[in-house]
């Protein structure tokens, strides 16, 4: 359940309000160098209290590696890091009342009550730290092959195109204002993968990917290249006609997003992901109190995004760079047997 993976395999662990989250990162290569500040640039892009735009909760987001890089190379062995939670505030949740639009409810039910939900627990956009550790490290082997990843947000709020940058600022600090938190979308390209990456059926690059992507809390919407807006065309109009460039298959147009049946074919890989606005509110809301089971009203307190994209920028990037590698992983090995 907590596992992602074939050839390389990152397990994440821990709860937003415990002693710590972690990741264990196993099938790296052997020998890869790892620059371990080029890491921690990454987690601090997308650590908390970095701006107006972001929760005011302080985190340093250091990892700490238990396992896996000797002298400043992958052993062999699993990667294994700690990131210390040092700032959490408890006292500001009732676990009793769930929150709308969180998992309070539907893990009390699928738990049977057991289940740490202090900030939301393991279901806690906290945990998305131990994503960006595992893609920082993914993203240097990727660098080495020529594979570059680039996100960066195309909608917040009603803000887009060339409005975004001015625009986005104030919608997010307006909604904060209000009490209340915007939505975003957030489009990611991959440069760089070869063609032939990827496989058949729940093993293809559209299958892997936006398993991953999901695992991302807030995402409600995945897409690749044109997308949805693919069903507004004809196939004329859709398709990506194929011709040579110095002895070089490749697309006319990329509407399918650098991926055909599953596999990439050599053109930019281009992704787009919807994050819901943060269910995080001080609006007074309905809600039910599941101990008394009665219904009542609740202003969340704590500390908390107005909005995802900010920070959930490196952590696409992060999410991507696990994808593919592993893809890439597992191409290479099937190609020599």
């Amino acid at each position: 359940m907590n596992t992602y993976g074939t050839c390389l395999k990152v397990t994440i662990f821990g709860e937003s309000h415990g002693p710590g989250i972690g990741a264990v990162v196993d099938g790296l290569p052997a020998g890869e160098e790892i620059d371990l500040e080029a890491v921690r640039v990454q987690m601090r892009r997308r650590a908390p209290g970095a701006s107006d735009l972001t929760t005011h909760r302080s985190e340093t987001d250091d990892p700490v590696i238990l396992s896996g890089l000797y002298a400043g190379r992958t052993t062999g062995a699993p990667v294994a890091a700690v990131i210390q939670n040092r700032d959490a505030r408890s006292s500001d949740y009732h676990p009793e009342l769930a929150r709308p639009s969180h998992a309070d409810y539907t893990a009390a039910v699928k738990f049977h009550g057991s289940a740490d939900l202090r900030g939301g627990g393991p279901f806690s956009g906290r945990l998305t730290a131990c994503m960006v550790f595992a893609g920082a490290l993914c993203r240097q082997v990727l660098e080495r092959r020529g594979v570059t990843i680039t996100a960066n947000a195309v909608r917040v709020g009603r803000a887009t195109g060339e409005e975004l940058n001015f625009d986005m600022k104030r919608e997010i600090l307006d909604a904060r204002a209000a009490g209340d938190s915007v939505g975003s979308v957030l489009e990611c390209v991959v440069q760089g993968v070869p063609a032939g990456v990827g496989g058949l059926m729940f093993g293809g690059m559209e299958s892997r990917i936006a398993s991953i992507l999901y695992a991302i809390p807030g995402v409600k919407g995945v897409e690749f290249g044109l997308g949805f807006a693919l069903a507004e065309k004809r196939g004329s109009e859709a398709n990506d006609p194929l011709r040579l460039e110095n002895g070089r298959v490749v697309m006319e147009t990329n509407h399918a997003g650098g991926i055909n049946g599953g596999i990439t074919n050599g053109m930019p890989l281009v992704v787009r992901m919807a994050l819901r606005p943060t269910p995080s509110i001080a609006c007074e809301q309905h809600t039910v109190n599941l101990q008394t089971m009665e219904e009542t009203t609740l202003r969340m307190g704590g500390r908390h995004d107005p909005c995802l994209a900010p920070r959930a920028i490196p952590v696409m990037e992060a999410a991507l760079a696990v994808a593919v590698l592993d893809a890439m992983l597992e191409t290479a090995a099937l190609d020599h047997v």
